[in-house]
């Protein structure tokens, strides 16, 4: 990779551990209002309010995620899926693969689910503006809908910074490896025969 590539990777696997983050966060404060606001059988005392709140945390995972969507798709995925065949087996977790193919999965099903929306919305009549319930019951449709998807990136998104850790110690153990090689194949030099 070169200097501006390699920053650019480093830019993007920041933006993801940012977002693990976050939606861990979000998540966090959804329990802790699911917990104080249900009964125990986990009915809401207020089930329009539950109902909102549920709604607020589904949106705000969603924001969260849309910093990262383009650079999931176009960067984060593809290169962990291409660093994945290239680490030695021993530092292989079995897990990566099918996280890898959740990922993908998750993010294809996260793109369907925002062309529907966009469609959906372009064929809204002009007075459906946010804040309208015309806009603001698709819109909110498509963010729960995408939570599910959006929480499988916040749970299996390490894996990503994962690969890309095991994949960049097995660069470093080859050019050791390497360069021990060189040395050795050089064997010692030669003393000089002439004498003084």
């Amino acid at each position: 990779m070169s200097l501006s590539a390699d920053e650019d990777h480093r830019r993007a696997l920041g933006r993801l551990t940012r977002y693990i983050t976050e939606a861990q966060e979000i998540l966090a404060s959804w329990d802790t209002y699911s917990d104080e606001h249900t009964d125990a059988d986990g009915w809401p005392h207020d089930p329009i309010a539950y109902g909102y709140r549920q709604r607020r945390r589904d949106a705000e995972t969603w924001e969260a995620f849309a910093k990262i969507r383009f650079v999931a798709l176009t960067h984060l995925l593809p290169l962990a899926e291409r660093q994945l065949p290239h680490i030695p087996t021993l530092r292989v977790r079995p897990s990566w693969s099918w996280q890898l193919k959740t990922l993908r999965t998750s993010l294809d099903e996260i793109y369907r689910l925002q062309e529907s929306w966009l469609a959906e919305r372009d064929a809204l009549p002009d007075r459906a503006v946010p804040g309208t319930q015309e806009y603001d019951e698709p819109l909110a449709d498509r963010n729960a809908e995408a939570w599910h998807y959006l929480d499988t990136w916040a749970v299996h998104g390490q894996a990503l910074l994962d690969i890309n850790t095991a994949a960049q110690q097995g660069s470093r153990h080859r050019a050791d490896l390497t360069t021990a090689a060189v040395i050795s194949t050089a064997g010692p030099k030669p003393l000089s025969k002439r004498t003084p």
